[in-house]
């Protein structure tokens, strides 16, 4: 790391400490961060065999700065992906520092031995664990994921009314890279998977709506099906709220500048200029393509923002991708019904359906829509149940499938004046900032000096605050 960094990173973590310790009442904050596990990281691009998992004195001396720099935030949740199951020098490190500091570690390795996996970290004086689960998708990627469920202790229990639960969940995950457009399917299932599972846990804990925290490497960015999907649950991305960025700035790119202001996300060149498309706002990873992107996330999803049933969102989100494919393509609302009907009727049969989806590539194959899944697209899109979608079901259901219901999520701040009702109250966290290291990414600018990943780290702070909780509509 250069020194202008470091110094930057030191002023970052010291206020992230002061504000923990100095609100009233206290703070929690967490931090995700993918540490690029050394059987990945290449040391040599022209010999891509060369990774720094041969070369113990570097993937140590890393590891040990990512572990200095954790203990100095001492953030009370730590969520890691990448993290090098498969050796057990490296996960003896993480567990006897972690451990001497006050953190109960939690590990999961991806199936299939695939050597990385996942480690959520909290801190015992924070922190009782009341229940810790352990997901597996069982699809292309063997990817996987935790959930942990948890209890606030003292002091945190002090600063609220006794008959108010104190509970929340955290997930990590780490979802699959999309090598082509017909994974993009499947890192939405992933996340699906995941939200099918979290409100099953509930559901058989007969738990009550519990905040709801999700860390990680989401391999996907705020122009995507899954941040999407997510917002359309009610779930806000913690650093955008913390700096008042909306979903419409996502789509605000700089489109030219010279190549002494950005090293990264080429798309193309010309013979003065080098032109790039890159997001306004932040990035937080470098590819193994060289493109910086941003696609850490902590997602905070309060107990009064439960908003539509899940399998609603889920249909919401397919549809989405089903219009962006035929936009692609250069269809028409009207060209994409005629698309849908495919044997000349007025209207849409569900053979017609079914072959527009098979030709988009949505099913037909292994990563694809299930036959259930399809049935109940279908459903969803057939309003009345007559078997047949005319054109103003189309419309309603398909092209213009959007959350009619979406709300004013006040970028992640809770109305404490809203909290009068002492009916099914909890707890909730409104956000009270969040900081990426190194701080250029904040600029959409990846420093070339930065060593420790091919990711940034991201540290959130919440504050608790009582609140009502709402139950999907």
């Amino acid at each position: 790391m250069g020194r202008i960094s470091r110094t930057k990173s030191y002023a970052i973590a010291s206020s992230i400490v002061q504000e923990n310790q100095q609100q009233t009442p206290p703070s929690i904050t967490c931090t995700t961060f993918n540490i690029l596990a050394p059987i990945y990281k290449r040391l040599n691009h022209e010999d891509q065999s060369c990774r720094e998992s041969d070369y113990k004195a570097c993937w140590l001396t890393r590891n040990q700065r990512i572990l200095d720099w954790l203990l100095y935030e001492r953030s009370s949740i730590i969520c890691l992906q990448e993290f090098w199951i498969g050796n057990d020098e490296f996960v003896n490190l993480y567990d006897k520092r972690l451990g001497d500091a006050g953190y109960i570690n939690l590990k999961l390795g991806r199936t299939n031995n695939r050597g990385d996996g996942l480690l959520i970290a909290v801190q015992k004086e924070y922190f009782t664990v009341v229940n810790y689960k352990e997901l597996h998708f069982n699809d292309c990627g063997d990817r996987v994921a935790q959930l942990l469920h948890l209890e606030l202790a003292f002091p945190f229990s002090q600063c609220q009314n006794s008959d108010v639960r104190h509970e929340i969940l955290i997930v990590n995950t780490h979802l699959l890279f999309p090598h082509d457009s017909s994974l993009c399917l499947v890192r939405l299932h992933q996340v699906y998977k995941i939200l099918q599972y979290v409100e099953s846990y509930q559901k058989e804990y007969q738990l009550k709506p519990l905040p709801i925290m999700l860390c990680g490497d989401w391999n996907g960015s705020k122009r995507g099906h899954v941040y999407q999907f997510l917002r359309s649950q009610g779930f806000v991305s913690s650093y955008d709220a913390a700096h008042h960025y909306t979903d419409a700035d996502a789509h605000k790119v700089i489109q030219l500048t010279l190549l002494s202001e950005f090293l990264s996300g080429i798309i193309f060149t010309s013979p003065q200029y080098l032109f790039y498309f890159v997001p306004v706002q932040w990035v937080s990873h470098r590819n193994h393509l060289g493109n910086i992107c941003a696609v850490d996330f902590i997602w905070l999803l309060n107990p009064d923002k439960y908003q539509k049933l899940l399998k609603t969102s889920w249909s919401e989100a397919v549809f989405g991708m089903f219009k962006y494919l035929l936009r692609r393509a250069s269809l028409t609302e009207r060209d994409a019904f005629a698309f849908l009907k495919v044997d000349n009727e007025d209207c849409i049969t569900y053979s017609g359906f079914c072959e527009a989806l098979r030709q988009l590539n949505l099913i037909g194959h292994c990563h694809g829509l299930s036959a259930e899944e399809t049935k109940d697209l279908w459903v969803q899109a057939d309003i009345n149940g007559n078997g047949v979608i005319d054109y103003k079901e189309f419309l309603q259901q398909i092209w213009n499938s959007t959350g009619s219901d979406q709300r004013d999520d006040k970028n992640g701040q809770h109305d404490d004046e809203a909290n009068d009702s002492e009916e099914d109250q909890t707890i909730g966290f409104n956000v009270k900032s969040a900081v990426f290291f190194p701080p250029e990414v904040e600029k959409s600018r990846w420093p070339e000096d930065y060593s420790l990943s091919d990711h940034a780290r991201l540290t959130v702070v919440f504050s608790p605050t009582r609140m009502s909780c709402h139950p999907p509509k």
